[in-house]
């Protein structure tokens, strides 16, 4: 296979997934997520984060997805997700997840929540997302 046609299909691979990487639909401003100002982390590692979510009636599965970084803001932890109820009102979401030992302690971090939906497009699934918020809040111990 001659160089030019391999360039082509990468090229091609490349563009089709860029397509189907952008979101299908823009969030609406009425749409929120917060991040409550304590986190709990338990001795096994197990961290819990929660807030609030908004989010408008969606066609595909929306979840809460959230994450935890403390010092090193390059080392995010992903923590849990929960299925969201997007019907305009606001709802109360909580996440759980371990972390690797030590990897988190008491003190300072910084949780990210966003609200996205696994939106229906032909044969795939295009994220859209309804919602990001992010704190900074205080790490307790259980």
């Amino acid at each position: 296979m001659s160089v030019r046609p391999a360039l082509a299909a990468v090229l091609g691979a490349a563009a089709l997934l860029c397509a189907l990487a952008a979101p299908a639909a823009v969030a609406a401003p009425s749409e929120s997520v917060t991040v409550d100002p304590v986190a709990v982390i338990e001795e096994d590692g197990t961290v819990t984060l929660s807030g609030t979510y908004r989010c408008l009636p969606a066609t595909g599965p929306v979840f809460v997805s959230s994450s935890v970084d403390q010092d090193d803001s390059r080392v995010k932890y992903g923590i849990g997700g929960t299925r969201a109820t997007c019907d305009g009102t606001r709802h109360h979401w909580t996440n759980s997840g371990q972390v690797p030992d030590d990897a988190l302690r008491a003190g300072p971090a910084h949780v990210e929540a966003t609200v996205t939906e696994l939106h229906p497009a032909g044969i795939a699934f295009l994220p859209v997302f309804h919602a990001t918020g992010e704190r900074d809040v205080t790490m307790v111990e259980d």
